[in-house]
Parts: structure tokens; sequence; C-alpha cells
């Protein structure tokens, strides 16, 4: 019997568990008293189900018990200290019986203004017919008290009882009533300010999101006017000395352009599609470098279809054209790379040109890559940047999370 009620039990706490992390979960819950607590559980705010989420889950199974019977210890003994001290005429087991129900229920009642306070503050005025009955049940349980000690005749009691009432309103209002109110009205303004505080990180989440993208569009559009115009220039020559490598060039600006265009549609792309934009550009830079840039990728088969933030790659190659190999006068070699280091990924891009020291601070494209990151993974994911000796090297570091919620393609 015990077995099969401890299994029910341990059936339906599962199922509260269940519905205060996901609140939809309630319309499952078997109809009847089980569906009635599930809704009334999915209804409360965010912040009260993850309160009373961890309260639950923290005192649970033989960690309720314990904390039972400790406090059934605790009120215990100081039922015996009261009833030494200042009742001695008392029954022993009645002083017991008395300590543990009035603990008892001080300690649910604080409980659940604990869990509870903002339907207390949504409902003054049944909380206030709530403690008026509390103030005459206590006067009750002292009137019981009186007539088991037997001390005074019934009638007595009765001329007493309006004094009864009183005392037990004055002192119920004093020591029980007032400061549950006070924990419930300190609570729900920590509430509200707590979900103020939230709403105003979201908002500003948001809004930084949106200036990321702002940024990112920016970013994208912003495929600066010499490198077309050089780029073009170089086309123009070839052209007019009818070399073979006007038609290449042209494909791979063309192919650049493409890839470029296709991607201000969207935040995401796999690194095949970012290691394929690099490598038009890098051909199209190596037409107009010649000799003086050399580059080699790789791409692990496994990696080609992780997603990223788009364009992340294809800056850290810009910037080590722009302030690695142009600056140098016998050129260098971009290295771009990606592996699986098991805890996340890496991708380096790697030149062999001026270096650190040479490079002008951290532009807009580097800010920019940080604060994406930042945004897509918190600070979990980062950008690192290094002395190659001889040239430089960026690193961005992706997490595991970063690299599973990506679709392989």
């Amino acid at each position: 019997m015990f077995a099969s009620v401890a299994k029910w039990y341990r059936e339906w706490e599962e199922e509260q568990l269940a519905v205060l992390k996901e609140p939809a979960l309630a319309e499952r819950a078997a109809p009847g008293y089980r569906r009635f607590v599930a809704e009334r559980l999915a209804a409360l705010s965010p912040l009260e189900r993850q309160e009373l989420h961890d309260f639950s889950a923290r005192y649970r199974g033989n960690r309720l018990y314990l904390a039972l019977l400790k406090l059934c210890a605790v009120f215990s003994v100081a039922g015996l200290l009261l009833r030494f001290a200042f009742l001695p005429q008392m029954n022993w087991g009645l002083a017991l019986v008395l300590a543990n129900l009035v603990g008892f229920c001080m300690t649910l009642a604080l409980t659940a203004v604990w869990l509870h306070y903002r339907k207390i503050a949504r409902a003054k005025f049944k909380a206030f017919i709530f403690l008026l009955g509390l103030d005459v049940g206590g006067a009750l349980i002292g009137l019981v008290f009186v007539l088991l000690q037997g001390h005074q005749s019934l009638d007595a009691i009765v001329e007493k009882l309006p004094r009864i009432l009183a005392i037990g309103f004055v002192f119920s209002t004093l020591l029980y009533a007032l400061p549950l109110i006070a924990i419930a009205a300190w609570r729900n303004r920590r509430h509200e300010l707590l979900a103020a505080q939230l709403l105003a990180d979201a908002e500003r989440e948001r809004l930084a999101r949106e200036l990321s993208e702002s940024q990112l569009r920016l970013l994208r559009a912003q495929i600066e006017p010499h490198f077309l115009f050089n780029t073009l220039g170089a086309v123009q020559q070839l052209a007019e000395q009818g070399a073979p490598k006007a038609a290449e060039l042209t494909a791979n600006l063309i192919d650049f352009l493409r890839a470029s265009l296709g991607d201000m549609r969207t935040g995401q792309a796999s690194l095949q599609s970012e290691f394929r934009l690099v490598d038009s550009y890098l051909r199209v830079m190596q037409a107009r470098l010649g000799h003086r840039l050399r580059f080699n990728l790789t791409l692990p088969e496994a990696l080609a279809g992780v997603q990223i933030p788009s364009m992340l790659v294809l800056t850290l190659a810009e910037n080590a054209i722009k302030h690695g190999i142009e600056p140098s006068l016998r050129g260098g070699t971009v290295w771009v790379g990606a592996e699986d280091t098991g805890s996340g990924i890496r991708i380096r891009v790697r030149d062999s040109g001026v270096g650190m020291s040479a490079t002008p601070g951290h532009g807009l494209g580097l800010e920019n890559i940080r604060h994406r990151l930042r945004l897509a993974y918190g600070e979990s994911a980062g950008l690192a940047l290094y002395d190659a000796d001889p040239g430089f090297e960026a690193e961005l570091a992706i997490p595991p999370q970063g690299v599973q919620s990506g679709a392989m393609q």
C-alpha cells in the first residue's frame, strides 16, 4: 500500500516539475485534480515557475522527508522548553502535539507566501478574509486547549470568549499575519523589479541585435570602392593586352559578387559557402597581386555543413590581405583552415605578411565579429589575435553548443 502511494506521488511530482519547465505539458495531464493543478502551475509567471521548480527539485523524495523530520525535532524541542518554562501543568504529549501543529502550520503558511506571493498581491481582499479566518481559528484552538486542560468551567470559558478572540486577533495579527504580509509584499516587489530588469535586458538584447544586423548589412554592402575599381582596372588592362587571364579574373569577380549578394539574405552560412566566398575573393586578389599572394584553404568534409554567422571568415581574409599582404613588399601566403578540436570548432586565418605590430588597431570589421559572436553564442565564443612571427593570425572559437545548433547540410 505504502509503495503504491509513494509511486503515485513520485509520478505526480515528476509531472509537476515537467509542467513547471514546459507549461504546454499541462494539457497532457490526466483529467481531474491533476489537470487542475497542472493548469494552475502553467498559469504562473516564468519567474514564479522557475522559483517553484527550483524549490520542488531541491526538496523532493528523501530530502523532503529528512527536512520534515528536522522540523519536527526543532518544534518538539521548542514545545518541551515552553512547557517546562511557562506551562508546567501541561501534559508532555499535549505540548508536543500543539508545538508541532503550530510549527508546521506556520511553516506551511510561510512556504505558501514565499512561493505564491503574486497571488496574494493580486487578491488582497481574499487574503484579508483568510487572515480573519486564521485569527478566529487561533482563538478556537486556544479555547480547545483550555477545555483540554480542564481548569475552568464551560460557562467561564464562554464568558471570556470575546476576550480570548480579541487576544487571539491581536497576537495573530502582530506575530503571524503582519510578518507574512510583509514577506509577501517584499517578495512581490522583488519580483516586479526583477521582471522589469529582465524586460529591460531583453529590450537591450533586441536593440543590440538590430544594431549588429544593421552593421552586418553595412559590412556586406561595403565592398570597398578601391577593391572594385582596382579589380575592374586590372580587367581592363588585361583585356587591352589581349591576355586570357581577363576572362578568369572576371569569372572570379562575378563568383565573389554573386556569393556576397546571396549571403546578404541570411545571417547564417555553412562553412562550405564561407570558404567558397573566401576562395573567390582570394583569386580576385591574386590576379591583382600576382606572385605576391599565395593562399591555401583547408576545410574537412565533416565540417562543410556547419552553420556560422555569415561573412566572418571573409572579414578576416580581407584583414589579412589589407593589413598583412598588401603592405609587404615581398607579399606572402594566406592560410585559412577549420578543425574540430573536440571542444568546438576552430577557424584560423593566418598570413605571413607584416605582422601585428604593423596592423593599425582593430577596425569595425573585427569589432563586428566579436559583437556577432557574443549575440550568437554568448561569452563561450570569441576571436583571438596572435603575432604569428612572421605574420598575423586570427582565430575564431565556436563552442560545441554552437556547432550542434548549426544545421548540417
